[in-house]
């Protein structure tokens, strides 16, 4: 039972954390724009903030993607959660634990939820597997 569930689990996993990222991505393009994401990078003092902001909001929303497809998997898991200890020190650690403070409670389950999906496999359902099955085990091992 386990094993036939696991694909899907794994799925609805990706699917959600990839969509968090991708609106909170999407969010820095659109909802608030480059320049007050460059603002806002700027008042809470995190450095070359003129390229950060863009940096970040691409890396979501291709992270989200990649999470979402199952595609670079542990790639975009490991970069998706040092975004997530960038904003906990930056942003989040001197409101304390509780999100509902402002604290750092979501942006941690954020990273560490990335890099479970990320160094899951990515299950049935994921690109990655898809085209490891499709190289054959033979170059998919070299």
């Amino acid at each position: 039972m386990v094993d036939q569930a696991r694909p899907v689990v794994l799925l609805l996993a990706r699917i959600a954390i990839g969509v968090i990222f991708l609106v909170h991505g999407y969010h820095k393009f659109v909802t608030t724009g480059i320049g007050g994401t460059i603002e806002f990078f700027q008042s809470v003092g995190i450095p070359l903030a003129a390229l950060a902001a863009p940096a970040v909001a691409m890396l979501e929303v291709a992270g989200g993607l990649a999470l979402i497809l199952g595609a670079a998997l542990p790639l975009a898991g490991t970069l998706l959660a040092l975004t997530m200890a960038g904003a906990i020190v930056f942003v989040h650690a001197p409101n304390g634990f509780g999100a509902e403070d402002g604290g750092y409670e979501f942006v941690l389950a954020l990273a560490a939820a990335s890099l479970a999906v990320g160094f899951s496999g990515g299950g049935a359902f994921a690109l990655d597997r898809v085209l490891l099955r499709r190289r054959g085990p033979a170059t998919a091992t070299a």
